[in-house]
């Protein structure tokens, strides 16, 4: 091999490994009907946050940042001059703060980059377009990728995995004449018909012909990059199939295809440009030129710009904060008695209000929050179908199969009912789509709305109202668990949540869900530990598994040993409604009556963050009921808005405290964990979790064009799963909706980064930390703030710049 040709296949290797680079910053986005809160920055981690905003802003225009706007009209309201000289403080910006004040009533000038069709939309006089370029590049390949993927037979007809999608693309654009008719472009087709037929060929023309030797290192990623921020939303789409090819060993280039799609239309317009004006071309080129070659610069203006506005988010943080330390370090424990009832909930922030309600009922009644999917790494199907769900966190491979054993007329009616009416709620279920349902079926569906509109039926979900008469059945590759192997898992998940002791005669097994109707996003109200779907599932299975006999005998050979009388009970807590359903209780037990008031309890204290006012009881439940089943109701609940702590501690030391809804709630004690393996997967696991939680609602405030989905009256629901269009078009949206973090007036969710509070030793938090790389990034580079709360001392200490700092004590 000669130098020239070693040269090649060196560039040829570094173009590929920044492509890669570039994709790999893309976080995955889960289909709707699986839906799971995401940090759309999780890719990039191993950045600080500060960073990675500057960064955004300079390529893409997008915001981790509230307007200077918002932070004003929080100033004295809430935010305190305390706050403001703390925050100042520990950012090292040298600043007053009347220079503070000043600053957000300052303009800002708009400077970030721009890629090849925002240049010429900048240039009106360039073309005789009738839409933006931009507009028409995104709307193009978003209609295309959506046909792609939803009907595979009649469009992958290229059998080249590793080009399939970009070339489809290519011969399907070839052949559409329309494109340069509606942007009166003539001779704009031709310039496809000169691009590379292979993704690779294609990243090395543009390359060879855009960068030069003495630009910028990796100033070909950051461009790749940009450009895949256009189409962030299909982006994510395909790197969440990556991200499931993965856990297979398969290989999916999906989303360099989609690259290379995005990077073909910049290369098209580039030279149909330079056909139409040369002294215009020229412009456009040396913009262009100047912006590759002072990309960095460009980074550094937005970083500058965001300082003080980095000041004013940190001091909103401190007006959380300081009062919670507070809180938590003036707590009392609780006294601890003998429980007549233990509950255990899911650590999802809905649950912390209906705790408090449900332990002030009675002193002997106990609480406990564990991860929402109960530590059962399984995925459910239906018996006689081939229908399947994981029913744990999307971080997790489901490893055991359950299903029911039912009868085969049993399998054979719910087989039709998957196939009927799954399809049927798909289609019919959405706004936009009952418009057609209408035209298809005539006067017989327009009644049917009206009746729905005047009648509202309870929420219905085709697949969670199955049923099936039997146990559950639990087998790992095809081979039926044994009570050893039941025992031995269910050992773990007691020692995890804390019941290693002491039993009570009745423990509640509490799963959640949400009940709403004609709701494309009702999956992300549900249980996110338990992959978006309600943790109805895992209950019962862990319920079944819990109260038989074989088992329990195999759990005391562990040393756990459950009392005959005592009996585990699968139970649901409709979020929407605060409703708590037990199944399989056949008489009357006297701790139902405390369900009950603690129902009422917590509906009153959620009533009026819905706008309800109803002091009966009777009518505050219809009132409930009619907003999940109404099916033009489009908050029908708030989810987990306003979320900003993780407490990791004994109950007995929040049972006092009202934390508003706003924490993840999770049981620990330290003294029970020999070795803290169990502080390592909660600080690994539901601490992940609860950080792409918080960090999807917050991104969702701060920029909902780029990671948001928009306003839920406008959505169209996308290939049954995939996400949602704003009204017919555009890019794929993806994170919340609108309608679930602004009530109208107001935003009801104030994007704070998580704060993490861990009752354990410094040395054993730290001794994790080291160990996982993931668990270090978030927390050395500020995407979440890490606390140990010293019971004993009553401190709190904050791990920052690679070691301890003391924060506060009582």
């Amino acid at each position: 091999m000669n130098l020239k040709n070693t040269q090649e296949l060196y560039l040829a290797t570094q173009i590929q490994d920044e492509v890669l680079s570039a994709c790999d910053r893309i976080a995955p986005s889960w289909p709707l009907d699986k839906s799971i809160a995401v940090n759309p920055w999780w890719k990039m981690r191993d950045l600080p946050m500060v960073e990675v905003a500057a960064k955004l802003e300079a390529l893409g225009n997008v915001h981790l940042l509230m307007p200077k706007s918002y932070y004003h009209a929080l100033w004295q309201a809430q935010i305190k001059s305390s706050h403001l000289n703390l925050a100042a403080s520990e950012l090292a910006v040298l600043a007053s703060e009347d220079e503070l004040v000043s600053y957000l009533a300052s303009e800002d000038i708009e400077s970030h980059w721009l890629n090849v069709c925002d240049l010429l939309d900048s240039n009106p006089g360039q073309v005789n377009q009738k839409m933006p370029w931009r507009e028409e590049v995104v709307q193009q390949i978003s209609q295309f990728t959506a046909l792609y993927l939803q009907y595979p037979e009649q469009m992958q007809y290229i059998a080249d995995s590793e080009n399939n999608f970009y070339q489809t693309w290519l011969d399907v654009t070839r052949q559409d004449k329309g494109i340069e008719v509606l942007m009166s472009e003539h001779g704009l087709s031709v310039h496809f018909s000169s691009l590379p037929n292979q993704v690779d060929a294609l990243f090395a023309k543009v390359h060879a012909e855009l960068f030069d030797e003495d630009l910028a290192e990796h100033a070909f990623v950051e461009y790749c990059y940009a450009l895949l921020l256009d189409i962030h939303g299909w982006a994510s789409w395909l790197a969440y199939e990556a991200w499931q090819d993965a856990f297979e060993g398969k290989n999916n280039s999906l989303l360099t295809q989609l690259l290379a799609i995005r990077m073909a239309w910049d290369w098209v317009l580039w030279q149909h440009a330079g056909t139409q004006s040369p002294v215009k071309f020229n412009l456009i080129k040396t913009t262009f030129k100047q912006q590759l070659t002072q990309q960095n610069e460009l980074e550094k203006a937005s970083h500058a710009k965001q300082e003080y506005l980095w000041v004013w988010h940190r001091a909103m943080e401190f007006s959380y904060q300081k009062p919670l330390h507070e809180q938590l370090l003036n707590s009392k424990q609780s006294e601890v008695t003998e429980h007549q009832l233990q509950a255990i909930f899911c650590i999802d922030v809905r649950s912390e209000p209906m705790r408090r309600a449900l332990e002030a009922q009675n002193s002997s009644i106990q609480t406990l929050g564990f991860a929402g999917f109960f530590g059962l790494p399984i995925e459910y199907t239906i018996s006689g179908s081939q229908y399947t769900r994981p029913q744990l966190a999307g971080l997790l491979k489901a490893s055991i199969r359950v299903e029911q054993t039912s009868s085969a007329t049993v399998r054979r009616d719910a087989t039709k009912m998957i196939n009927g009416q799954v399809a049927e709620k798909q289609g019919s279920e959405t706004a936009p789509s009952n418009f057609g349902f209408v035209e298809a079926q005539g006067l017989y569906r327009a009644v049917s709305l009206m009746k729905n509109s005047l009648f509202p039926r309870k929420p219905f979900h085709s697949i969670n109202q199955i049923d099936l008469a039997g146990a559950w059945q639990l087998s790992r590759d095809g081979k039926l668990l044994s009570d050893s192997e039941l025992a031995s898992l269910s050992a773990d998940i007691l020692h995890a949540i804390g019941l290693n002791e002491y039993f009570a005669p009745t423990i509640l097994l509490v799963g959640h869900g949400s009940s709403s109707t004609n709701n494309p996003h009702a999956a992300g109200l549900d249980c996110g530990a338990c992959g978006g779907q309600s943790g109805e599932v895992n209950v019962k299975v862990l319920a079944q598994v819990l109260n038989t006999i074989g088992v329990r005998a195999e759990l005391s050979k562990l040393g756990l040993n459950i009392p005959a009388e005592t009996k585990f009970i699968a139970s649901i807590h409709n979020t929407t409604t605060d409703e708590v359903v037990c199944f399989g209780v056949n008489s009357e037990q006297p701790w139902q009556n405390w369900l009950t008031d603690a129902t009422t309890f917590a509906q009153n204290n959620r009533a009026l963050s819905l706008g309800i006012i109803s002091k009966d009881k009777i009518q505050l439940e219809r009132d409930l009921q009619k907003r999940a089943s109404d099916w033009a109701q489009l908050r029908p609940e708030w989810g987990l808005a306003n979320n900003a702590a993780f407490i990791i501690a004994p109950r007995a030391y929040t049972q006092n405290l009202d934390l508003a809804g706003r924490s993840f709630l999770h049981d620990y004690k330290h003294q029970e964990d020999e070795g803290f393996n169990v502080l390592e997967l909660i600080m690994t696991a539901p601490m992940i979790v609860t950080n792409w939680i918080n960090l999807q609602y917050y991104a969702s405030v701060t920029d909902n064009l780029k990671y948001g989905s928009g306003n839920k009256l406008l959505h169209n629901v996308v290939g049954g799963n995939y996400g949602v269009f704003e009204g017919n078009g555009g890019d794929l949206r993806i994170g919340l909706p609108i309608q679930s973090l602004h009530d109208g007036q107001e935003w009801r969710h104030q994007p704070l980064r998580l704060s993490v509070y861990i009752a354990a030793p410094r040395d054993a938090i730290l001794s994790i930390i080291s160990k996982h790389q993931a668990v270090a990034d978030l927390i050395q580079n500020q995407w979440l703030f890490l606390f140990q709360w010293d019971l004993e001392k009553k401190q709190l200490w904050q791990f920052k710049s690679g070691e301890w700092q003391f924060i506060q004590a009582a």
